[in-house]
C-alpha cells in the first residue's frame, strides 16, 4: 500500500467505533463497515479480494472453537440459578447474618454478590435480583440512596472478574491462552474487589452512622436453631455448585468448558429442588441463554469480517507500529492500552471491546514480553468499570429499571462513583504487583 492510502486503516477503525457510539448493533456495524472499506480499498487497488476467501474457513473456525463452548454453558447455568430463587434466599439470610452490623446490610450485599458471581457470572441476573430485593429493605431502613444503589451495581458487577465469567471466557479465547489458567489468576483480584466494597461500607458505616444503620433487633432475631438451618441449607447448595464448577477446572479435573457443563446440571438441580424447576421456566432460560449466544456469535462474524479487510488494509500493521513505538515501552503500552479500555467502557459493551480492541493490542503485548494471563486479568478488571461507569454503564440501566420510583438516575450515579475508583485502584494494584495474579497459576503449574 502506498502512503497515500496508509489513513483507510485508521479512518476504517474510526468509523466502527462512530457506529457503535451511535447505538447500531454491534456485529452490523463491524460488517457494514467491513464491506464499506473492503469495496472502497479495491476500488482504490490497495485491498486485495483475496483475503476475502479466507472469511469460509474463520467462520467454520469459531464453530469450531471449543473454549467458546463454555459461554453457552455458562450463561444457562447462571439463568437458571436466577430462576430457582436462590439469590432472595441468599441475601435474607446474609442480613439477619450481619443486619446488627452497621453497614450490615450493605455487606450482605457484597457477599451475596460475590457469591453469585462465582455460580452465576451474569451481571444483569445479579443486579436485578439484588436490586428488588435489598434495595426497598436498605431505602425502608434509612440507608442514603447513594449508598444503597452504589453497592447493589457494583457487587453486580463482581461477576465479570469472579471466575466463571463470561468475560473471562471471552478473553482467554482472544488472547489464545487458557481460560483456567486465567479463572485461577483472576480469584485473588476478584476476591480483592469484595473486600476492598465491604472495607469501604465499613469505614462510610463507622464515619456516617446515619446513612447506613444496623437493622432493628426484631426483624434479624428469627432463634438460634431456625437462623443455623437456614444458614445450611441456602449457604451449602451454591457451595457445593462453586467447588463442583470451578474446583474442577482449578483442579485439572475438567476443562472450563466441561465445567461448564456440569454447573449447568447442577443448577437444574437447585432449582428442582426449590420447586423451580417448570416448562416454562426452562424455556425461558434456554431462550435467554439462545438471545446472547447468538449476539456473541454474531458479533464474532462481524468482528472477523472487520478484521481481514483492517488487516487487508494494513491497519493492523499501522496499530502495530503506533503501539509498539510508544514512549515509555511496556509501562507506555500498558497505560495506553489500560486508558482506552476504561474510557471506550463509558460507551460500548465489553464485548466490542474484546471483539476490537484487545486483537490490536495482543500482538505488541507479545512482542513486549507481557504475560498474557496477567494482562488478560488486568484487562477484565478492567472492563468490569465499563459496567458501571455512565453514561452507559448497564449495570446502571438494570438498576434503574428495577430501582424504586424515589431513587433518581443522579442517585445511582453518584452512588457508583466511590465504586468505581475502587475498581480502578484494585487495577493499579494488580499493575503494581504481578504476583496477585501469578500466584495461584504457579502453585497449578
Amino acid at each position: 500500500m502506498t502512503l497515500d492510502y496508509e489513513w483507510l486503516g485508521p479512518v476504517m477503525f474510526g468509523g466502527a467505533l462512530v457506529l457503535l457510539s451511535l447505538g447500531y448493533p454491534v456485529a452490523f456495524s463491524l460488517g457494514g463497515v467491513a464491506i464499506l472499506f473492503g469495496i472502497i480499498g479495491i476500488a482504490l487497488g490497495v485491498f486485495d479480494p483475496v483475503f476475502l476467501t479466507a472469511m469460509p474457513q474463520r467462520i467454520f473456525g469459531i464453530m469450531a472453537n471449543y473454549t467458546l463452548l463454555a459461554i453457552p454453558y455458562f450463561i444457562f447455568m447462571g439463568s437458571m440459578l436466577e430462576k430457582s430463587g436462590i439469590a432472595e434466599r441468599l441475601l435474607e439470610t446474609m442480613g439477619i447474618l450481619l443486619g446488627r452490623l452497621r453497614g450490615g446490610l450493605a455487606l450482605a450485599v457484597i457477599l451475596v454478590g460475590a457469591l453469585l458471581a462465582a455460580t452465576t457470572g451474569v451481571v444483569a441476573a445479579t443486579v436485578v435480583a439484588m436490586g428488588l430485593i435489598s434495595l426497598p429493605i436498605m431505602l425502608r431502613y434509612g440507608y442514603s440512596k447513594e449508598l444503597a444503589t452504589g453497592v447493589i451495581a457494583a457487587s453486580g458487577t463482581l461477576g465479570q472478574i469472579i471466575p466463571p465469567s463470561v468475560v473471562l471466557v471471552v478473553l482467554g479465547d482472544q488472547l489464545g491462552i487458557s481460560v483456567g489458567d486465567l479463572f485461577l489468576g483472576s480469584v485473588i483480584p476478584g476476591l480483592m474487589m469484595a473486600g476492598s466494597f465491604a472495607l469501604h461500607v465499613l469505614i462510610v458505616a463507622f464515619l456516617k452512622p446515619e446513612v447506613a444503620p444496623a437493622l432493628p433487633a426484631e426483624v434479624r432475631e428469627i432463634g438460634g436453631k431456625a437462623l443455623r438451618k437456614r444458614v445450611f441449607q441456602v449457604m451449602l447448595p451454591p457451595l457445593i455448585l462453586i467447588l463442583l464448577v470451578l474446583g474442577s477446572i482449578f483442579f485439572g479435573f475438567a476443562t472450563p468448558t466441561e465445567a461448564g457443563a456440569v454447573g449447568c446440571a447442577g443448577a437444574i438441580a437447585l432449582a428442582a429442588v426449590n420447586r423451580q424447576l417448570t416448562l416454562t421456566s426452562l424455556r425461558q432460560v434456554c431462550d435467554n441463554t439462545l438471545r446472547i449466544t447468538s449476539m456473541v456469535i454474531f458479533i464474532l462474524l462481524g468482528s472477523t469480517a472487520f478484521s481481514l479487510v483492517f488487516r487487508g488494509l494494513n491497519g493492523d500493521q499501522f496499530m502495530f507500529d503506533v503501539l509498539s513505538n510508544l514512549p515509555g515501552g511496556k509501562v507506555g503500552f500498558l497505560a495506553l492500552s489500560m486508558t482506552v479500555v476504561f474510557l471506550l467502557g463509558f460507551f460500548i459493551d465489553f464485548f466490542e471491546i474484546a471483539f476490537i480492541i484487545i486483537p490490536l493490542f495482543v500482538p505488541v503485548a507479545q512482542t513486549l514480553g507481557i504475560d498474557l494471563v496477567w494482562y488478560g486479568v488486568i484487562l477484565g478488571a478492567n472492563l468490569q468499570t465499563s459496567f458501571l461507569t455512565p453514561p452507559f454503564g448497564f449495570a446502571l440501566f438494570y438498576l434503574r429499571g428495577v430501582a424504586p420510583p424515589e431513587v433518581t438516575t443522579g442517585d445511582i450515579y453518584r452512588g457508583v462513583i466511590p465504586f468505581i475508583l475502587l475498581q480502578l485502584l484494585v487495577v493499579v494494584l494488580i499493575i503494581a504487583f504481578p504476583g496477585i495474579v501469578s500466584f495461584l497459576p504457579s502453585l497449578g503449574g
